[in-house]
């Protein structure tokens, strides 16, 4: 990827990206791999971002089943709105420079010469298949002793609102009429572990309560966009500084997405 990004506009990488994401079936945390192998390979930070920030939130399943549930309005609305959430994300981590807050190690990764990436390369070729499998095995069973308990904690979170948190509270508390519905929708949640597919029909559910369309999709956005799991393996390859302008940019993004979409005159 890195060598047929080069030689094109970092515009043209954002829209290479979040199309990449859209197109794979990857949750906010399995997305996380593949966020790490794009930037050992030295792919800019911008673009790794508009992945990582776009995949979570479209993949072909949901596409299917918005559209058949919700109608083409929505569907479209919701996949026009993760692919520049991707875009914009990857826009702003090239020009804050915001690879200086990964962790040490990525960056130095990022920093190789090329001749020496080369070679490191040919080395791994060498690698023999049992080893890799070995390494992989614990790989595995590192990352699952870091963040078992919080997955567990996050789909708790999540249970706790589909099954003890009326839908109607939501209808009545994020109405129209409140400005302030709409953050509050999306601070709610950023912290939820779930995925595109499992959050359809909770978003189709909103929407017959009578939950305003830019509410109901901001909160479903931030819901599958991020989540406890996802930042707390994100924390393994960035530093503080980082976490939280990805958390902060999803929340304000979203949040306007929101607003934009509740102002916006089109029914259902």
């Amino acid at each position: 990827m890195r060598e047929y990004l080069k030689g094109k506009g970092r515009g043209f990488g954002y829209v290479l990206g979040s199309f990449f994401g859209a197109v794979t079936p990857f949750c906010s945390c399995s997305s996380v791999p593949l966020f790490i192998g794009f930037t050992t390979a030295r792919i800019p930070l911008g673009i790794t971002m508009a992945f990582l920030i776009t995949s979570p939130i479209i993949n072909e399943v949901a596409v299917v089943l918005l559209w058949g549930l919700l109608g083409w309005k929505v569907t479209l609305l919701y996949v026009a709105s993760g692919l520049a959430a991707g875009m914009l994300g990857g826009l702003l981590m090239d020009a804050l420079h915001a690879e200086r807050w990964l962790q040490p190690y990525l960056w130095e990764e990022m920093k190789r010469p090329a001749m020496q990436m080369l070679t490191m390369r040919a080395e791994r070729r060498r690698i023999p298949l049992e080893y890799r499998h070995s390494f992989a095995l614990g790989e595995t069973r590192t990352i699952f002793r870091r963040v078992w308990k919080w997955v567990f904690l996050g789909v708790a979170l999540g249970a706790g609102l589909h099954g003890f948190v009326p839908q109607e509270w939501f209808a009545e508390n994020l109405g129209n009429g409140r400005w302030w519905s709409v953050p509050l929708a999306v601070a709610a949640g950023i912290p939820l572990y779930t995925n595109v597919t499992g959050i359809v029909p909770v978003m189709e559910s909103l929407l017959m309560k009578g939950l305003p369309v830019g509410t109901t999709l901001a909160f479903c956005m931030s819901t599958v966009a991020a989540s406890l799991p996802e930042l707390l393996m994100l924390k393994q390859v960035m530093r503080i500084p980082l976490l939280a302008l990805f958390a902060s940019f999803l929340l304000v993004l979203f949040t306007l997405l929101g607003w934009l979409f509740n102002a916006l005159p089109f029914g259902l």
